[in-house]
């Protein structure tokens, strides 16, 4: 049983003093060495098969078509297309920066393992934005994309609840701030990226920008790993630190979770409001529906009572859960994954 008295302690890289079964998720006790065969929480392991396995390199990606269709998109599609690569960019990147610091803190070896992979993964999302960028427009072009990231008010403002709760995990290293950084974490994992795959995959389901699509859909299967590890890493936080299951918390998770549905809800009436084949209101039906998703695994209550159903079953040819051997929707190549155990739960969309 964990001592969350307050304060985090950074672990230690080697300690052989210290058993090599860790004694607690957080401010427990272990030697830092890894035996898969004896850690405390087996559905680790099942996420690190899941993860690893999870293995994709950008450029092995055709872009030629890519390249002569986005000439081809019209301005408002052609906006979508810049400002959500921009969007997608602005949450990876710090998500790497956020991972390897959090593992810091964690004094499970397993979940430290499997965090040094999402964080790895992150960097090889990051680089398929710019690959995507490089493949079908100049630097300059390219350039101005990242800028419209960073200056952009409402991806600004939409970013800021999940940056605010980093900074201050960075700033005071706590239990109660690691939590609420999780919370937002699976927040940008599991809802904020869903409008933004739903535009890609409404260009493919048009036969436009595959290349791109095929990326996105590595990108998607990798962050439904993501959000199911960090959701069973909150969940072995607070198992082990009742006193940590507060009401606060509860209301502060609620809270999160509509803050980020209205914040989805601004950003996609922005970018996706001209964009033919997308319904928006289809589209916050669906993200409503992602934030109960996100909820139950948390375990909590759905918030959403109209949104019980995908409201958006076409997105489910694409935004598949990934987990059984399959022929992937482009038919470019085998892509066979190793089946996960089904108690993980809520492999669906």
């Amino acid at each position: 049983m964990s001592n969350a008295n307050g304060h985090l302690k950074r672990i230690k890289i080697l300690e052989p003093t210290f058993p090599n079964r860790s004694t607690g998720i957080i401010n427990g006790e272990t030697s830092g060495i890894l035996n898969w065969n004896d850690i405390p929480y087996p559905s680790f392991y099942r996420a690190y098969k899941e993860l690893s396995t999870n293995y994709w390199i950008p450029d092995e990606v055709d872009m030629k078509g890519d390249a002569r269709q986005y000439e081809e998109l019209d301005r408002h599609e052609k906006y979508a297309f810049d400002a959500i690569i921009g969007l997608l960019a602005t949450l990876d990147s710090p998500q790497t920066r956020f991972i390897y610091n959090i593992a810091e803190y964690i004094t499970d070896p397993a979940a430290h393992a499997n965090a040094a992979i999402i964080g790895q993964q992150e960097v090889i999302h990051n680089e398929s934005y710019s690959y995507v960028l490089a493949s079908i427009t100049g630097l300059q072009d390219q350039k101005r994309v990242f800028e419209l990231a960073r200056t952009h008010p409402t991806i600004i403002k939409r970013n800021q609840p999940i940056m605010d709760a980093y900074n201050e995990f960075m700033t005071e290293k706590s239990p109660e701030t690691m939590l609420k950084a999780l919370v937002q974490s699976s927040i940008l994992e599991g809802i904020n990226f869903y409008s933004g795959f739903a535009y890609f995959y409404n260009l493919v389901r048009q036969n436009r920008m595959t290349g791109t699509g095929k990326i996105i859909s590595f990108i998607n299967r990798d962050e439904l790993a993501h959000s199911k590890f960090i959701s069973e890493l909150i969940r072995a936080i607070l198992a082990e630190n009742n006193q940590l299951n507060t009401d606060n918390l509860t209301e502060y998770v609620h809270e999160a979770f509509r803050h980020a549905v209205d914040l989805e809800t601004i950003w996609s009436g922005e970018v996706l409001d001209k964009v033919d084949g997308i319904d928006v209101d289809e589209m916050i039906g669906y993200v409503k529906y992602r934030a109960n998703k996100m909820a139950g695994m948390l375990g909590i209550e759905s918030m959403y009572s109209e949104s019980s159903s995908n409201i958006m079953p076409w997105i489910k040819a694409y935004a598949d859960n990934f987990t059984h051997t399959k022929t992937d929707f482009f038919e470019m190549r085998n892509a066979s994954y190793k089946k996960t155990n089904l108690d993980n739960g809520f492999d669906d969309l």
